[in-house]
């Protein structure tokens, strides 16, 4: 690359880079996954801070605001600014291997006539961040860190993994993964605080952080975490769906994963405080389902000739008058996506919740019910992505899944129906909303759980103890 653009002693100011790079992020970034403001042009965009790791490679925070609302108002809708990490390269031109990184080339400023580009598909790049984490220290306000107890060898081949999600992560020699936060927020983001809790609690269901790197400006935030890669696991998604194409059965396991799941669960009781129960947290409960279902159905029409009988689930939940499951922390955005099993063992990862959601929120007390229905609702899912639909498949994983859960938790969820069925009813909201502003070919699946369960909630109010409603 040139060496004139970034030598210079202005080279890096925020006002001159910012001209480079403003005309060509305002392109590039509502096309990536990871973006959250979707529908929304970029109106103003601005540097939070700039590091330069080595010549022609940058860490950048960026802060970018928009015009409009967007496509879907509603709960988790993205916020009118937003801050995005992005590690960019900068050279004269690209190798053939690089090619499909490309941002654009620069026009004005100081990179006038430089090609800007992804660097995390730079093999280079992607080691020099591995080396920072495996040498703790300082470059700028970006700090690494690591658990001096693990061993992170040297010269480990990275490989950027290419499936959609919300941040991007990066295997090193199948040994170890670096999920690197796309959407930053002030505070420690729970992907690193929660498996650090457990790893101390001796809980061996979660991969324990290796190493991690924050920055300190303008605020404390976490930036990204290496973990163990669990190089010969299979997500439950992927198995439950070879299941279905099988004709073979899934109970073994959901049994086994509902022991896993409350195993995480009792882990996380201990290592964080845990709220006592009350009836009058029943009703704000309720009340916070309602708002959300509410604000769902004005941005899904489709939603809205359900909305009466889906409410009273959560009109039931409300007049109890008995203290239902303490609240304590939670995965936030259980699934079967959201798990790995490797032999007999299922470990649980992504405790990052949902990233639409602020971190204050993702962080907040909860019942671990809202985990439980998660993946009943993901059974559901898994069932209905194959033709023809077998409820009879997502029912026996349920009640398997429950089963396992009450053996290791001491307790069933299906003891609790009232606070079961309202949040199923909960996240199959947040998945209709979901599936209209992200993937309106799956908005089927959801809208499906919606008409039974707005069905089974109109026609009874509270089922038959110990079953709950099987809506999900």
């Amino acid at each position: 690359m040139a060496k004139t653009a970034l030598h210079r002693p202005n080279g890096l100011g925020s006002a001159p880079l910012l001209a480079s790079l403003a005309e060509l992020l305002r392109a590039w970034l509502p096309r990536q996954r990871w973006f959250a403001g979707k529908g929304r042009p970029v109106t103003d965009l601005s540097l939070v801070s700039t590091t330069e790791l080595y010549p022609g490679c940058l860490h950048l925070l960026v802060r970018t605001e928009h015009s409009g609302p967007p496509a879907h108002s509603g709960p988790g809708a993205p916020p009118p600014d937003d801050c995005y990490q992005l590690l960019l390269g900068v050279r004269d031109a690209l190798p053939p291997r690089l090619t499909h990184a490309a941002i654009g080339r620069a026009s004005k400023g100081p990179l006038t006539n430089l090609i800007v580009y992804d660097a995390l598909h730079d093999p280079r790049a992607a080691r020099l961040l591995l080396e920072r984490l495996r040498r703790p220290g300082t470059t700028g306000p970006l700090r690494f860190e690591r658990d001096k107890r693990v061993a992170v060898p040297a010269g480990l081949a990275p490989r950027l993994l290419d499936a959609e999600q919300s941040n991007s992560s990066l295997v090193y020699g199948d040994s170890f993964i670096l999920k690197i936060f796309r959407r930053v927020q002030p505070g420690i983001n729970p992907d690193l605080e929660v498996p650090w809790a457990l790893a101390r609690q001796g809980c061996t269901r979660v991969p324990a952080p290796a190493a991690w790197f924050r920055t300190s400006r303008p605020q404390e935030a976490t930036l990204g975490v290496l973990q163990p890669f669990l190089r010969e696991a299979a997500d439950g998604w992927t198995l439950a769906l070879e299941s279905l194409s099988s004709g073979r059965g899934f109970t073994d396991e959901a049994y086994e994963l509902g022991r896993a799941t409350a195993e995480v669960h009792v882990a996380l009781a201990a290592a964080f405080p845990v709220d006592a129960p009350s009836p009058p947290q029943n009703r704000r409960l309720a009340s916070a389902m309602s708002e959300r279902l509410d604000a769902a159905a004005r941005a899904v029409p489709e939603l809205r000739p359900y909305a009466s009988g889906l409410r009273t689930a959560f009109d039931a939940l409300a007049a109890l008058d008995t203290a239902v499951r303490p609240a304590q922390r939670i995965h936030g955005d259980l699934h079967l996506g959201q798990v790995l099993r490797a032999g007999q063992q299922w470990s649980v990862i992504d405790f990052e919740g949902e990233p639409a959601r602020p971190l204050a929120e993702r962080r907040r007390l909860q019942s671990p019910v809202r985990d439980v229905a998660g993946m009943l609702r993901s059974f559901d899912y898994a069932a209905r992505s194959r033709h023809p639909w077998r409820p009879e498949w997502a029912e026996r994983c349920r009640e398997a899944y429950c089963a396992g859960y009450a053996a290791e938790a001491q307790w069933d969820p299906r003891e609790e129906p009232e606070l079961l069925r309202a949040y199923e009813t909960d996240r199959a909201v947040y998945e209709v909303l979901y599936e209209a502003r992200h993937r309106p070919d799956w908005l089927p699946v959801p809208m499906a759980a919606v008409g039974r369960l707005a069905e089974r909630c109109s026609r009874t109010l509270t089922p038959p103890a110990p079953n709950p409603s099987r809506g999900g």
